[in-house]
């Protein structure tokens, strides 16, 4: 029988969010974690030059898987051939094509909860057994090498997410260096999810491969790029797996689009412009940091990069879900629930993306106020 996985309930949020909209409604997306922005300038100009003058089709560009080793090599000092950089649609299927390269039905794979709703679901739907680590206030809302050295039998294998969704909480740099050892100590592969390098506000973020050259990492163009919408990410495997890769790869999702492979090159020499984002990003979280207790929501995970705000509303409610549903249709505010992220505890969690403008920011805190001052407190 086919597995079941739990939906994506921002979606839901979202949905909503967009009929009011169609109906005229000012609505503020907070929900999801994707730039308001857009991809820049430069990418979208050799975008409009390929479209006029190459027909395209299955392409995997050696220029970008270059520039992406490259990255690595500037950003942390770290060797990463070309060929162990598998283009794909997205973070998305990098996420599938890792975990099925790396283990097969039955094992086991340990995973901070509150996580990226789609870690859980993807390794259900892929008969893996997830092994959710609780991680609260307390852990910073992160792995460490302590719960992973405590759990009885080893897990088969574990995601990292450093800074992670929906809390932002970047790993220390002793604390990662102990995680891969305990990893390399118990025979535990280790899949990296750094989609959010380059977002940070506490110094720079470690990339794992800086500790285990044989762990997987993922990445994509959807954060700091500031192109979600165009579909373009990549792997990073070790060069025993690069040929298991590059088949699922071909045969689940051929190649990434074509066009997005011109503008994700060119997103490579529009800097000043992504890192502008990144301090608009900065004044928002600010923004909220300083706003947000006068709404009573005053426990919360510390945003050490990504762009969220994950606030515990426990105070107010035990269901995230309806809560932020009665936010968006009061105030216009659309916001993710907890539940997506913790099927425990995220019925008293909420998180915000501030990832739109400060403007944008600035409305919404001032349509929240009043209606936080409503709510009765349990």
């Amino acid at each position: 029988m086919p597995v079941e996985i739990d939906p994506f309930h921002a979606i839901a949020i979202s949905r909503l969010a967009h009929r009011m909209a169609a109906q005229g409604a000012p609505v503020i997306h907070m929900e999801f974690g994707q730039p308001s922005t857009g991809a820049p300038a430069g990418a979208i100009a050799v975008a409009h030059r390929i479209l006029d003058s190459d027909g395209m089709g299955y392409w995997e560009s050696p220029e970008l898987k270059a520039r992406i080793a490259g990255l690595y090599r500037e950003r942390h000092g770290v060797a990463v051939d070309p060929e162990q950089i598998i283009l794909t649609c997205g973070a998305s299927p990098a996420l599938v094509l890792a975990l099925s390269c790396m283990f097969a039905p039955g094992a086991r794979v340990a995973l901070a909860r509150p996580g990226y709703v789609a870690y859980r679901n993807t390794l259900k739907a892929l008969h893996i057994t997830p092994v959710e680590i609780a991680c609260g206030a307390a852990e910073r809302f992160q792995l460490s090498a302590a719960a992973l050295a405590a759990l009885d039998p080893a897990p088969d294998g574990v995601i990292v997410a450093s800074p992670a969704n929906p809390t932002g909480t970047i790993i220390p740099e002793d604390e990662l260096r102990a995680i891969a050892a305990v990893c390399r100590d118990r025979g535990i592969r280790v899949l990296s999810d750094e989609i959010y390098h380059g977002l940070s506000y506490v110094g720079p973020a470690r990339s794992l491969l800086e500790e285990m050259p044989d762990a997987l990492v993922i990445s994509s163009f959807s954060k700091y790029f500031s192109m979600a919408g165009w579909r373009l990410g990549w792997l990073v495997v070790p060069p025993a797996l690069v040929a298991a890769a590059r088949a699922r790869m071909g045969n689940l999702f051929l190649t990434p689009p074509s066009l997005s492979q011109h503008a994700g090159l060119a997103a490579f020499d529009c800097r000043d412009e992504l890192e502008g984002h990144i301090a608009s990003y900065r004044r928002n979280r600010d923004l909220l940091l300083d706003r947000l207790p006068a709404l009573g929501l005053t426990r919360i995970a510390p945003p050490d990069g990504a762009f969220y705000i994950y606030a515990d509303i426990g105070h107010l409610t035990d269901d995230s879900l309806a809560f932020c549903t009665r936010l968006l249709e009061a105030t216009g505010v659309a916001t993710a629930p907890g539940i997506d992220f913790d099927p425990v505890d995220g019925h008293r969690f909420m998180r915000f993306s501030f990832a739109v403008s400060t403007a944008q920011v600035e409305d919404a805190l001032a349509r929240m106020a009043p209606w936080f001052a409503q709510q009765n407190r349990r």
